[in-house]
Order: structure tokens, then C-alpha cells, then sequence
């Protein structure tokens, strides 16, 4: 396994040298972006694969197209493309313990604290969308073309 910082000079070199390649970009609450393109494929190895794990956010590659568990590949220009949406699915327990230990403090907190846990964690704050009728996440008010509010400044209107 060879792993590089994300450039897109990283990554054209890289591709023609690849078997597998696995893009797993997460910008939260955005759109993943396309960062191989549709005519990079030509330069690929015939039979070389793509697993685009970001395909729950649109995909990382300009050819990725969401698919099944039940049907998961399919082929351009000789690039075998895996792209399932919700891939931890394939694992339903396992995915389900690990999302739990991951997410169960979070979720204890905001149990036990309600907003004020919020106000105390600056981590667990950062994942806040809409507090009383405004979008208080940047990306998602990006998204949706509307005004983002500081959470803070919302909590401050009583």
C-alpha cells in the first residue's frame, strides 16, 4: 500500500501506476470533490480498479455513479468502478458496533447536558445543522444556496 498527500500531481502520477486505487474524501456537509477525471481513465492500467468510498457524498471520481451491494461494479474505459453507497452495510453488526462506540459519549453528553454540551464541546458543536429554524453549518447553508447563522449568536437570541 502506498499512501500520498492529495495533489493532483500526486495523483496523476500515481493512477498510471495503480492496480487499486480507494478515494475516500470527506469535505463535512459538502459535496465530495471530483478528483480523478473522466480522461485520467485512459492513462490507467486496463483492469485497474476504483472503490470510491465517498460515493454517499456524490463520489470522488468524475465517472462514479452510486451502485449496490447486489450489483457493485461496473466498467469505463477498461476501470473497474466499485462505488456502493453505504459500503459498512456489507457489515451490519460490525459497522453498527463501531458507529456506536464512536458516537455513544457524544450522545451521552448531549442526554445528559442538552445545548449546554454543545457549548462545552467545541467538537460535538461543529456538528450542529439547524438550530431553531437556522442553518448553523456553513456547508449545508452553502449547499442549499441560504444563510449560515454562528450557533452562538442563535443560543444568544434566546
Amino acid at each position: 500500500v502506498i499512501t500520498r498527500y492529495s495533489s493532483i500531481g500526486a495523483i496523476e502520477e500515481e493512477l498510471v501506476k495503480a492496480d487499486v486505487i480507494i478515494g475516500a474524501v470527506l469535505v463535512p456537509g459538502a459535496e465530495a470533490p471530483k478528483l480523478i477525471k473522466r480522461e485520467h481513465l485512459k492513462q490507467m492500467k486496463p483492469g485497474s480498479v476504483l472503490v470510491d468510498v465517498a460515493i454517499d457524498q456524490g463520489g470522488c471520481f468524475e465517472t462514479s455513479h452510486a451502485t449496490t451491494h447486489e450489483d457493485p461494479t461496473y466498467v469505463v474505459d477498461d476501470v473497474v468502478h466499485y462505488c456502493v453507497a453505504n459500503m459498512p452495510g456489507a457489515a451490519p453488526r460490525t459497522s453498527s458496533e463501531a458507529l456506536n462506540n464512536a458516537t455513544l459519549p457524544f450522545g451521552l453528553a448531549l442526554a445528559d447536558k442538552g445545548l449546554e454540551a454543545l457549548k462545552q464541546n467545541p467538537h460535538l458543536a461543529r456538528g450542529l445543522n439547524v438550530l431553531k429554524g437556522e442553518i448553523t453549518y456553513p456547508a449545508v447553508a452553502e449547499a442549499l444556496d441560504m444563510p449560515w447563522s454562528d450557533p452562538f449568536g442563535v443560543w444568544a437570541k434566546g
